[in-house]
């Protein structure tokens, strides 16, 4: 078991510049880097062409890229992970689409948890869009979403990497989600 201050401390030597703590660092998150890709990858559909372990390879390329980083802590750096793999299998799915000019979109299903299921089968590029534009409407409710459901964080540790109450954190949560269904939905056929 890995004490929570030795990831810190590479985090913080890495942010810093020290290229090789990122080398000492994989190693001991691989295993929750993995269980954030097999999240991410869960709703994609079989026979994919990017199994988990290639998410996460893909996610390190990025990650070697992002220089001099202020990491805060254990959970801000699997939050980045998460985004970036998030990103990683968005920009395939656009890729895709353009290759295909405009059909086949991936699937994913947003579901969590400790919340109800949400309708399965959305695509991966309308979320992606739909997650974007609550990043415009609310900065920290996107954060929230990000963290939780890509990143597999906990209430507490979104607090915690947020700088908020548990309790912010469930409302923001609820009010995303909400947000996010309607935009994935689209207009209501009575308005």
């Amino acid at each position: 078991m890995t004490a929570p201050g030795e990831v810190t401390g590479l985090l913080l030597a890495w942010g810093q510049g020290d290229a090789g703590a990122l080398e000492r660092l994989i190693p001991l998150v691989h295993a929750e880097l993995r269980r954030i890709a097999q999240r991410c990858m869960a709703g994609e559909r079989p026979g994919h062409s990017l199994q988990a372990t290639a998410l996460v390879n893909e996610a390190y390329v990025r990650l070697v890229d992002a220089q001099h980083v202020n990491w805060q802590n254990r959970a801000h750096f699997l939050a980045m992970s998460a985004r970036l793999m998030r990103r990683v299998l968005v920009d395939m799915a656009r890729s895709k689409l353009y290759q295909k000019r405009g059909g086949g979109a991936l699937k994913v299903t947003f579901t969590d948890a400790l919340a109800v299921a949400v309708e399965p089968g959305l695509d991966l590029v309308a979320l992606d869009d739909a997650l974007e534009a609550l990043q415009k409407f609310d900065e920290r409710k996107h954060q929230v979403v990000e963290l939780r459901f890509f990143g597999g964080l906990s209430v507490e540790e979104t607090a915690s990497v947020l700088k908020l109450s548990s309790e912010t954190v469930m409302r923001d949560w609820k009010l995303a989600k909400a947000w996010l269904l309607r935009e994935l939905r689209g207009p209501s056929p009575d308005a």
